[in-house]
């Protein structure tokens, strides 16, 4: 029951996607061979997922079996943190409030008490718990090619964040039933505790080209550039604990959109004796946009911002094996109910004979706010492995930390 209403919440705001506090761009759509390597990818990334991670990449050096053509058909990851279960905790809240609401109505005083103290209790560890989901999709073509390399990509990434507010009113209102007295009518109005979600969607469409510009006559660097059309909503739902429902949280009241252009450039350089090491450097989002989320209500105001965000990373390759570090130079603020993020990532794949790849990463939040109002964000630990059969690949990845668990699956080829 956990599982299908995270996951419905999450595919609602997916399908839309195919006082001010700020909320910070969410985090950049991955590959499922980038969400295995601790989500690395700027230095090293083939070129099918060159779009998302650094579109330079399409113009550097590739294996013989990558060099010609790049398809990512589709590539899907989730994560989810929930460690308090706030969905079920809302359904069971609801299931009391029923049973008090039934007892006023047969004017049962002892079933209305004891269900009181209960509810009371239940409303106080519902207060400040938090749920997160996020969800990523993606599509892409590459050509790669030193001369003119060419992308197309489409992709999207949500973030819903849920959580519990207590209202110190309602504790007067339950030990005034657990005394004995009833209300006149259904304790559903009196209630003042609530439950809100707030969310984010950001889906692109693109082109990605790239160019190898020589240096003198052993060196060049790669540049590349991805100009594309974004589209963001915002959507933010608060309602008394009574009446909460996840299905009602991108309705058009709770929801706002906007569309615009924006653009990611990125650079990467191949040094060392045989050209073992790699270099790269990206940034997102160099056109920034922002979005002001629903008031209606009289909710509080919230402001989505895209803003441009930097990536750097080093990477030693050789024929069997690809190890990465990586760190934003850039922080991402807290995105509703979560903690401030900036990564700094070791990521490592080790190729059984282009057949069989093995992967693993690490990447530890050095952003994070400590005592942030949500759920923090600390050490992720990944891991996952990919498939050629026939000229088809399989990717899968896992990530594990104390807050969150999260699988991705991608389906490709490469030639």
């Amino acid at each position: 029951m956990q599982v299908y209403r995270l996951t419905r919440l999450s595919l609602a705001i997916g399908l839309s996607v195919a006082t001010t506090s700020v909320m910070a761009s969410p985090q950049t759509f991955m590959s499922a061979r980038s969400f295995a390597m601790g989500g690395t990818g700027v230095a090293v990334a083939h070129p099918a997922e060159a779009a998302a991670k650094n579109p330079a990449r399409m113009a550097s050096d590739q294996h013989e079996w990558s060099d010609d053509f790049g398809l990512i058909l589709p590539s899907v990851n989730v994560r989810v943190a929930d460690e308090e279960e706030v969905i079920d905790q809302i359904d069971d809240i609801q299931d009391v409030i029923d049973n008090i609401d039934n007892a006023i109505i047969a004017s049962d005083v002892p079933s209305a008490q004891s269900n009181a103290a209960v509810l009371r209790e239940q409303l106080k560890k519902f207060d400040k718990d938090t749920v997160r989901a996020n969800l990523g999709l993606g599509l892409s073509v590459a050509i790669p090619s030193k001369v003119v390399a060419l992308g197309v990509f489409a992709n999207g990434n949500l973030t819903v964040s849920a959580r519990g507010n207590y209202d110190d009113r309602d504790d007067a209102t339950l030990a005034a039933i657990e005394a004995g007295t009833l209300p006149p009518g259904s304790l559903s109005d009196e209630l003042y505790s609530s439950g809100s979600i707030i969310g984010s969607a950001v889906s692109e469409i693109g082109v990605a080209f790239a160019h190898s510009y020589a240096l003198n006559d052993r060196d060049s660097i790669e540049i590349g550039v991805s100009p594309k059309f974004v589209n963001l909503q915002t959507f933010q739902y608060t309602s008394g604990i009574s009446d909460f429902d996840d299905d009602d949280f991108d309705g058009n009241d709770y929801k706002t959109e906007k569309n615009g252009f924006s653009m990611d450039v990125g650079a990467a350089y191949a040094f060392g004796e045989v050209k073992e090491w790699n270099a790269g450097i990206v940034i997102k989002n160099l056109i920034p946009m922002k979005l002001d989320s629903s008031q209606f209500g009289g909710q509080e105001k919230h402001t989505l911002k895209l803003d441009p965000m930097v990536t750097a990373g080093i990477a030693h390759k050789g024929q069997y094996h690809v190890v990465t570090a990586e760190l934003d130079l850039t922080k991402k603020k807290a995105f509703g109910y979560e903690d401030d993020t900036q990564w700094l990532a070791l990521g490592a794949e080790f190729d059984a004979w282009r057949y069989l790849q093995l992967r693993a990463g690490v990447r530890h939040n050095i952003g994070s706010k400590n005592d942030g109002d949500g759920i923090d964000e600390k050490t992720q630990f990944t891991a996952g492995f990919g498939v050629n059969i026939l000229g088809v690949r399989m990717d899968l990845g896992a990530l594990y930390s104390s807050a969150d668990v999260g699988a991705a699956l991608e389906f490709g080829t490469a030639f």
